[in-house]
C-alpha cells in the first residue's frame, strides 16, 4: 500500500492582535498563514486599528498583484472586545491565534477550536562573574531598548553577581542609560503601577507609559534627560514591583545578588512561571545549562540580545507569535497548518 502524509491549511484563521507590536504582527502572521493556503480574519486591538487596517490592505494589494485571491486578508471596521469575543464563536473560524493578556487567551482556549495563543512574558537577564561584561551590558541595552520595550521578548530585569555588579552597571550607563536614585525610583513606580479598583487585587499598569521614549517617562517625575537616552536604570531588590511584574517600557530594574545560583533562582521566580523568554550571560557552560533548564523558556538566548532569540541578527526564522501558553512555541508557517493523511491500501505493490 501507499500512505501520504500532507500539510493542510486549517481554512479560515481568526487572529487577535496585540497592541504592542501591531503592524509587525501583522506582517509576520499574514505572510506565514497565508503561505500555508489559509484566509484571515484579524481582530486588531481597539488602540492600533488604524494602522493595522492600512497593513492589510498593502498586503491585500500585494497578494492580488501577485496572482493571488483578491480579500484573503479581512478584518472588522471597528474591533471591539465584543467583536472579538463573535470571532471567537463564529462557525465560519476553524482557527484561533491570539496574541494577548491571560484574560484573552483563557476565552479562545475555551472555544473549542484550535486555538494556538500567545500569552505575556517577564524575560530575566543573569550576568554572572565569567561574563564578557562589555558585551553583556551592550547586548542587553540594546535589548530592552527595542522598540521601546513594548515586546514581551524585550530584557524586563537584570540579576548580576556582586563581583560584577558595579562595572556591569558602568558599563551600561556608557551604553546611553541614565541611573534612578532610589527616590525616583519609588516616584517612578507609583506612576507606572496603580492601585486596583475595589474589590480587585495586584496591580495595574499604566497604559499611558507603555512604550513611552525614556527621556518622556523621565518628564513625568520631573527628570529633563536627552532623547539619546535609551534606557532608565534602577537599582532595586528581588521583590520590587519592576522585577515581578511585565511593565512595556524601558525602565530595567538591576538586583545585586550573592552568586549566579541565587541570580538563576530569582530569575526563575521573576519569570513567573511564563515560559516565555530568558537571558544568560556567562562563560561558564555549567551554569548556562541549568539555567536553561530551571528556567524551561520557550527562548533562551545565552550571550546576545533578546531580539537574537526572535531571529533578527540571522539566527533561526523571525517569529513574532510566541505561542507557549498552548505549547506551539515559535510559529512559522508550518503551525498553520493541519497533517492529513491518505491511504492506498494493498494496490501500489510491484512485488
Amino acid at each position: 500500500g501507499l500512505t501520504l502524509m500532507e500539510l493542510a491549511p486549517f481554512g479560515v484563521i481568526g487572529a487577535i492582535t496585540p497592541t504592542t507590536n501591531p503592524v509587525a504582527s501583522i506582517i509576520h502572521n499574514s505572510i506565514s498563514m497565508v503561505c500555508a493556503g489559509n484566509a484571515v480574519v484579524f481582530n486588531p486591538h481597539p488602540r492600533a486599528k488604524g494602522c493595522c487596517l492600512k497593513m492589510m490592505a498593502l498586503l491585500n494589494g500585494a497578494i492580488a498583484r501577485s496572482g493571488g485571491p483578491e480579500s484573503l486578508l479581512n478584518s472588522v471596521a471597528e474591533p471591539t472586545q465584543q467583536t472579538s469575543q463573535a470571532l471567537m464563536k463564529h462557525p465560519g473560524i476553524d482557527c484561533l491565534v491570539v496574541t494577548g493578556g491571560p484574560g484573552v487567551v483563557r476565552e479562545a482556549m475555551r472555544s473549542g477550536k484550535k486555538c494556538i495563543a500567545a500569552g505575556p512574558g517577564n524575560p530575566p537577564v543573569v550576568v554572572d562573574e565569567t561574563a564578557d561584561l562589555a558585551q553583556a551590558a551592550r547586548d542587553t541595552v540594546a535589548g530592552a531598548s527595542f522598540d521601546n520595550n513594548v515586546m514581551c521578548t524585550c530584557e524586563k530585569v537584570v540579576f548580576v553577581v556582586e563581583p560584577v555588579y558595579r562595572e556591569f552597571l558602568q558599563r551600561a550607563l556608557g551604553e546611553g542609560c541614565h541611573l534612578l536614585n532610589p527616590r525616583q525610583l519609588e516616584e517612578l513606580t507609583r506612576l507606572i503601577f496603580l492601585p486596583p479598583p475595589v474589590g480587585r487585587t495586584g496591580v495595574i499598569l499604566n497604559r499611558d507609559l507603555v512604550g513611552r521614549h525614556a527621556s518622556d517617562i523621565a518628564k513625568t517625575i520631573g527628570l529633563d534627560l536627552p532623547r539619546e537616552t535609551r534606557l532608565l536604570l534602577a537599582e532595586a531588590p528581588a521583590d520590587h514591583p519592576l522585577v515581578r511584574e511585565e511593565q512595556l517600557m524601558p525602565v530595567l530594574p538591576v538586583v545585586r545578588v550573592r552568586d549566579v545560583n541565587e541570580a538563576i533562582n530569582l530569575a526563575v521566580e521573576a519569570e513567573g512561571r511564563c515560559y516565555h523568554t530568558a537571558v544568560m550571560h556567562s562563560r561558564n557552560i555549567d551554569n548556562l545549562s541549568r539555567m536553561a533548564r530551571l528556567v524551561n523558556t520557550n527562548i533562551f538566548i545565552k550571550n546576545g540580545p533578546s531580539f537574537a532569540g526572535l531571529g533578527f541578527g540571522g539566527e533561526g526564522h523571525t517569529t513574532l507569535t510566541i505561542a507557549g501558553t498552548t505549547g506551539d512555541g515559535l510559529t512559522s508557517a508550518r503551525s498553520f497548518t493541519r497533517q492529513r493523511r491518505c491511504v492506498l491500501v494493498d494496490r501500489f505493490r510491484i512485488v
